[in-house]
């Protein structure tokens, strides 16, 4: 949207209408109003065009910068899954391997790296589903699968909070979501992983919102429905290590954080 207004700025610059920029550049008038309002985005060659068509050649090197800072920070799913799971599994590869210090919070669902392969599955078709993407199940669950021997790596650590939520959610058959269950308990001792469960009866400081990462104090991924963020600012990061450091604190762990485990798993017992 703030891309939108730039472009709309420049031509407003030049007394033009829509309609009449539309015809210098050949486009449907359609087309300028949805860049200009941002419901579609730009590309390189739409920016040097409106640059050269509003008589202001010298803008497009700031539009095409405005353009590559948007798309450094925000990473639309259907971009990013036009070739499967697989790649963005790879991408996240090289964050964890220059990580040493992991901050997670998640609330709707048990996060990727305590997964287990049958719960990564029916993840990775959910989510497949939903954007029309490319099944590449079976090797994206590989490549989340291979993300997990870090846990056992020395020299890194793993903070994870998750809200009771993601124990219960049933985005598996309640067989899969019992082992699922089990494996969480497990991991409750790992001298790499510090497990939080934040209790549905706990005092909350803010809502429990987006599941998030933070990658050494320098980078934050947040998860969207339409995008994933790639937030290296400074502000931003701060933001979220101040949000995970409440739901840190309102979450229980070991034997407490067990019970919350043991609990969730009695409850899908008795369905």
């Amino acid at each position: 949207m703030a891309l939108g207004a730039r472009l709309r700025e420049l031509r407003a610059e030049r007394r033009l209408t829509g309609r009449q920029l539309a015809a210098r550049l050949g486009w449907p008038q359609s087309k300028v109003s949805k860049l200009e309002t941002g419901r579609q985005t730009a590309t390189a060659e739409d920016l040097l065009a409106w640059a050269e068509g509003t008589d202001r050649p010298e803008a497009a090197e700031e539009l095409i910068t405005r353009l590559r800072s948007l798309e450094s920070r925000t990473r639309s799913w259907r971009r990013r899954l036009a070739a499967g799971h697989k790649p963005v599994q790879d991408a996240l590869t090289v964050e964890y391997q220059r990580t040493r210090t992991f901050h997670v919070w998640e609330g709707a669902m048990v996060v990727g790296i305590l997964q287990t392969a049958d719960y990564a599955r029916h993840v990775f078709l959910r989510y497949a589903d939903l954007h029309q993407s490319v099944r590449d199940t079976d090797e994206a669950v590989r490549a989340r699968m291979g993300h997990q021997d870090m846990l056992y790596q020395r020299g890194r650590t793993f903070h994870i909070v998750m809200w009771e939520a993601a124990l219960r959610a049933l985005v598996c058959p309640p067989s899969v979501l019992a082992a699922q269950l089990d494996r969480l308990a497990g991991a409750i001792g790992l001298d790499t992983l510090t497990l939080g469960i934040v209790p549905f009866d706990a005092p909350l400081d803010i809502p429990p919102a987006n599941g998030f990462w933070v990658y050494d104090d320098r980078l934050v991924i947040v998860e969207d429905w339409h995008a994933e963020l790639w937030l290296d600012d400074a502000d931003s990061v701060g933001v979220h290590r101040k949000v995970w450091r409440s739901l840190a604190d309102a979450a229980v762990y070991g034997a407490d954080a067990h019970r919350v485990i043991s609990r969730a798993r009695r409850a899908l017992d008795s369905r």
